[in-house]
C-alpha cells in the first residue's frame, strides 16, 4: 500500500504522465474551447439577451440580474467562464489547478442544469409535458449533462486515491 507523503500533492493533472496523448486530453481542451467561446460571447448584447430568461428565473442566479442588469450579469458570467477556461488550460500542467478548473466547470453545469426546473418553456406541453422537452430551451440545456460528465471525469482523474496513487 502506497501512502501520500507530506511533499506529495493530493492532486495530479488529469491526463497524468501521458499529457496531451491522454484519452482525457480531448475532454479538457474541448471544455476550454467551450468556456472561451461562451465566455467571450457573454460580452455581446446578443448573448446577454439570450441568457436573460435563464438568469431571471433562477433562484441561484436571479439576484445577479437585479444587481448588475442584463448586460452586467452577462459580463460577470463571462468573466467566470473565461476564468474557468484559464483554470482548465493551466490545469493541464499544474495538478491543483487541474482539480480547481474541473470543479469550476462542474459548478457551472450543475447550475445550468437547474434551469430545467426554473425556466419556463422547458417542458413541451404539446407533446405531453415533461419528460418531453422543447428544442429551446430544453434540448439546448440537455447538452450540459454530457459537459457535466466530462467535468466530473476530469475532477476524479485530478485527485489521488486514498492510497496516494493517481486515479487516471
Amino acid at each position: 500500500m502506497t501512502t501520500t507523503t507530506p511533499h506529495q500533492s493530493w492532486f495530479v493533472t488529469a491526463e497524468g504522465p501521458a499529457g496531451l496523448r491522454s484519452s482525457l486530453s480531448p475532454l479538457r481542451w474541448s471544455l476550454v474551447v467551450i468556456f472561451l467561446w461562451f465566455g467571450f460571447m457573454k460580452f455581446t448584447a446578443y448573448e446577454a439577451g439570450g441568457i436573460a430568461p435563464f438568469v431571471a428565473n433562477s433562484p441561484i442566479m436571479g439576484w445577479l440580474h437585479d444587481v448588475f442588469g442584463i448586460q452586467g450579469t452577462s459580463r460577470v458570467i463571462g468573466i467566470l467562464e473565461l476564468s474557468t477556461a484559464i483554470a482548465l488550460a493551466v490545469g493541464a500542467f499544474v495538478p491543483v489547478v487541474s482539480a480547481l478548473g474541473a470543479a469550476m466547470s462542474i459548478t457551472t453545469y450543475l447550475i445550468t442544469l437547474t434551469f430545467f426546473v426554473t425556466t419556463p418553456g422547458v417542458a413541451e406541453h404539446t407533446a405531453g409535458g415533461f419528460p418531453a422537452i422543447s428544442a429551446m430551451p430544453g434540448q439546448f440545456l440537455l447538452k450540459d449533462l454530457v459537459l457535466l460528465a466530462a467535468s466530473i471525469t476530469l475532477l476524479l482523474a485530478s485527485v489521488r486515491r486514498p492510497d496516494g496513487r493517481p486515479r487516471g
